[in-house]
């Protein structure tokens, strides 16, 4: 069984019935992004110290009977989603040493439902672009086949769910941002309306537009998320 290549479902299952540990489930991605990130571009920041920190604590919190609904497990986030700490670059140079001093809204809800935040993910700077190629990092490349384009702007969280580098990812679309990287990559994405999911924290594309969403491997993990 490769750990990486788990839903929150399975994740969350065999988390609590303690046949893997959140520890090993973050290595296993790790490991994933380290063998894969180079040629795949989709991770700008690595979180790989505070990733594994977190899944310690997170072991702890599950052995003391803890249940939240992502406890102990890693998720991307799209780099236009401020996190405290955490570079934050939205595909662009200009911001590309702008560390946070703040949570973006859906980073702080998924950190208080126990999510573990193992990177941040590339896009098309500034989110403008469909494709994945116009990131100041570099294009994302499909993880199905190098040669095709893995849609954007979100193109890093798909590439990351898609690869096995990590169980979900965060995602904003604002003219199918997240639409066209979940069909490019074979995964579920969500755009919920307009104001359902606070923007709070999010760079803005167009702020009367982006709509913040995720990808999920199954509905169901969409639903859990």
């Amino acid at each position: 069984m490769k750990l990486n290549n788990l839903t929150i479902k399975t994740a969350r299952e065999g988390l609590k019935n303690k046949q893997f540990s959140s520890v090993e489930l973050v290595t296993a991605c790790l490991e994933q992004i380290k063998a894969k990130n180079s040629n795949l571009n989709a991770f700008i920041t690595v979180c790989e110290k505070e990733a594994l920190e977190k899944a310690k604590a997170a072991d702890e919190l599950i052995k003391a009977g803890q249940d939240l609904p992502l406890l102990g497990i890693p998720i991307a986030a799209k780099d236009i989603f401020s996190t405290k700490g955490i570079k934050t670059t939205a595909g662009s140079n200009v911001l590309a040493d702008y560390v946070p001093q703040y949570d973006a809204t859906v980073i702080e809800k998924l950190k208080n439902a126990g999510a573990i935040i193992i990177g941040k993910t590339n896009l098309d700077a500034w989110a403008h672009g469909s494709s994945g190629e116009n990131s100041d990092f570099g294009p994302a490349k499909n993880p199905w086949n190098e040669e095709y384009v893995p849609g954007g702007s979100s193109s890093g969280s798909a590439v990351s769910v898609a690869a096995g580098m990590t169980i979900a990812a965060t995602g904003t679309d604002t003219g199918g941002s997240i639409r066209l990287p979940a069909c490019f990559n074979n995964l579920v994405g969500l755009k919920p309306t307009y104001g359902r999911v606070s923007r709070y924290g999010i760079i803005a594309m167009a702020s009367s537009l982006d709509s913040i969403g995720h990808f999920t491997k199954t509905v169901e993990d969409s639903a859990i998320f």
